[in-house]
């Protein structure tokens, strides 16, 4: 079986990219062959790709250039190995790859059943590839932060980054579960959030962050590391906990090394930490850390059977054109990149 990686051939400001032809093995146990109609490709992967996190994803087999980068899956069974239980030859699915060096940008993958999940009807590959590994990031930030379907319902939850793809999907659960949400975003995202589910916004452009009152159950923090010691701040007294994605865990280990790195961030933690104790004791907070999780997986399976989540298409491109989708998301341009994955190009 002919295959195809869109690689990166190594770590840069602009990095460099190939289409690198590489043979398939055969899938082990509980696992099965992709052959890709879609993937996304997402802000992590044009970091991963300047290099970011390669000291820590080394250890895990995720660091290695050249790299195939992409986590989101979408397309067609095409083999399955042993133990496969729920899936069989010719199953559309959709789903999520661990980080590794052989990520989904590929025309093939071998994925882990347990994180694959029947396609639904009614969306394209492009829109199911470009909501696999957001909505999984998000989930993860929701429970690190106390939130779930029962303790959200009527609480005051903050939203930092509410009009990018982390803050979209959190309006839309948290809304769905009763929250009451103040969505911070750019001016052009305000209908937009609050189409969402928004109780209200607070335009970030005309308000200051610092500005916002003493008076939530929860922080989602999905915008700017420097602003997470004040928001801790933020919460009131009984408040369920704060959780941040964009934490400097990778970055510090990339800075300053192994022991350099485990010591600046177990200073960085332990500050946000102090500030969400004090403001609301018994608070919890967390770091949020993406990986596959297949409870997840089940809501977003749960939302698309009845037609919610989507995300706004920006491109979509051949896998052989995809340093074109990198660019697009490294310069912040509007909607998701996809790379179309079906082998209908050469090496």
């Amino acid at each position: 079986m002919q295959s195809f990686r869109f690689v990166v051939t190594e770590a840069a400001e602009r990095p460099k990219f190939r289409l690198q032809p590489f043979t398939l093995v055969s899938p082990g146990p509980g696992e099965v062959v992709i052959e890709m109609e879609a993937s996304s490709v997402n802000p992590i992967d044009v970091k991963r790709a300047q290099g970011y996190g390669k000291r820590v994803l080394s250890t895990k087999g995720a660091g290695k250039f050249p790299l195939a980068l992409g986590n989101d899956i979408v397309g067609t069974v095409a083999a399955v190995g042993p133990k496969v239980q729920r899936l069989k030859v010719g199953d559309r699915v959709f789903g999520l790859k661990a980080p590794s060096n052989s990520g989904a940008h590929a025309t093939h993958v071998i994925a882990k059943e347990k994180f694959l999940r029947p396609a639904p009807a009614g969306f394209s590959a492009a829109e199911l590839a470009a909501l696999p590994y957001s909505f999984t990031t998000m989930m993860l930030a929701l429970k690190g932060a106390g939130l779930d379907e029962r303790s959200a319902c009527g609480r005051s939850v903050l939203v930092l980054g509410a009009g990018g793809g982390l803050g979209q999907f959190a309006l839309q659960v948290l809304a769905a579960w009763g929250a009451q949400i103040t969505a911070v975003c750019e001016t052009t995202n305000e209908e937009l959030c609050k189409a969402l589910g928004a109780t209200e916004t607070v335009d970030r452009f005309k308000q200051k962050v610092r500005d916002l009152p003493a008076r939530f159950d929860a922080v989602l923090n999905f915008a700017v590391w420097d602003d997470d010691e004040f928001l801790a701040t933020r919460l009131r007294p009984g408040a369920l906990g704060h959780a941040t994605t964009v934490h400097p865990l990778l970055a510090n280990f990339d800075r300053l090394g192994w022991i350099g790195g485990g010591l600046q961030t177990m200073k960085d933690k332990r500050r946000v930490a102090a500030a969400v104790r004090h403001a609301a004791p018994g608070a919890r907070y967390a770091w949020t850390v993406f990986g596959p999780d297949e409870t997840a997986l089940n809501v977003l399976a749960e939302g698309l059977a009845k037609g919610h989540f989507r995300l706004p298409i920006g491109l979509a491109l051949p896998l052989a054109d995809g340093a074109q989708a990198f660019d697009h998301v490294r310069e912040g341009r509007a909607g998701r990149a996809i790379l179309m994955c079906k082998n209908n190009t050469t090496a």
